[in-house]
């Protein structure tokens, strides 16, 4: 299991059916044994790059929540890397594929992308920068789960370069950094003990409910 903090471990070990569903989802295991058929791939492609869209626009969101100078350039630089990084893998591989940025951009917005976006924008709006963390870390941290996992067990090349964008030392190192943020984030608004507090619950409930989406929308790809 990855160390990516100690609230992050706390709020995967009460989501641990949710996790396990979604980090081992049969999508992430076709991608592990390239069984995954490619159309399918793009199809969940296409769906991600708009959800990093919306994604991104959530972590900016966290620059206006935080309180500290360094909460910003955490915030801001997670913000730089999906736009900068992240969504370049997707548009590099869809243009490889003969779909262009602009086809790309235009996708259509499924619904399950839709719920998962439109939920940690919410958590965002209606809460503090705890609320919003505890929407965004899933996705973040499980990604990085996926990619350090499918690195080691993979048994085919199909979908390497994916894998590599998650499992490689630039993305782990901003996982960390997101939980070293969550962590402080919490210390410096509940307390050290933050597990103690009344918030606590609720907190690893929207975590829980982030997860359960990443849960629905990785079968949203198989249904292209």
């Amino acid at each position: 299991m990855s160390d990516y903090g100690k609230a992050f471990a706390l709020m995967r070990d009460a989501a641990q059916g949710p996790w396990r569903d979604y980090t081992r989802h049969a999508f992430v295991e076709a991608l592990k044994d390239g069984t995954l058929p490619r159309p399918v791939f793009l199809h969940y492609l296409r769906q991600d790059y708009v959800f990093l869209i919306h994604f991104s626009r959530a972590w900016a969101l966290a620059v206006v929540k935080s309180e500290t100078h360094a909460e910003m350039l955490a915030a801001s630089r997670t913000v730089n890397g999906l736009i900068s990084e992240e969504m370049k893998l997707h548009i590099g591989i869809c243009e490889a594929e003969g779909i262009s940025q602009a086809e790309l951009f235009a996708t259509l917005e499924r619904p399950e992308n839709l719920a998962y976006t439109r939920f940690v924008l919410e958590a965002g709006y209606s809460g503090d920068l705890l609320d919003l963390l505890a929407a965004l870390v899933p996705c973040v941290m499980g990604y990085g789960e996926i990619g350090t996992r499918l690195s080691a067990e993979a048994t085919s090349t199909s979908y390497r370069g994916w894998i590599d964008t998650y499992a490689d030392e630039g993305y782990q190192n901003a996982c960390a950094a997101v939980g070293e943020l969550l962590d402080s984030a919490l210390t410096r608004r509940i307390g050290a003990d933050f597990q103690s507090s009344p918030r606590w619950d609720r907190l690893c409930r929207t975590f829980r409910t982030a997860t359960e989406l990443e849960v629905n929308f990785w079968q949203m790809g198989l249904t292209p």
